[in-house]
């Protein structure tokens, strides 16, 4: 299945957690935090949003920081992905 997202919003994958804290110790999945950095796997074609013009500034393939409790989250064909607006995002990782 395909992902379209419309007007300002990018469609991103989260990259695994850390299985094992910095002391080497093994984490369990409840102790995992919710990761922050994300691949964009979609973008929107930006446009007129609210009465203003958004163009937007990220490309598929981009790593970028997200705030840790932003977005939609969804399920598809077994993956799980959330979908933000642009604006959601903090940084590109290069």
């Amino acid at each position: 299945m395909n992902i379209k997202p419309m007007f300002d919003k990018v469609v991103l994958k989260f990259t695994e957690a850390e299985e094992t804290s910095a002391g080497g110790l093994l984490l369990a999945s409840s102790a995992k935090e919710k990761p922050e950095i994300a691949e964009v796997v979609a973008v929107g074609p930006g446009g007129l949003v609210d009465g203003k013009e958004v163009k937007m500034c990220l490309n598929t393939g981009d790593k970028v920081i997200l705030s840790k409790y932003s977005g939609t989250n969804v399920k598809i064909d077994g993956e799980e992905f959330v979908i933000v607006k642009q604006s959601d995002v903090l940084a590109i990782v290069e």
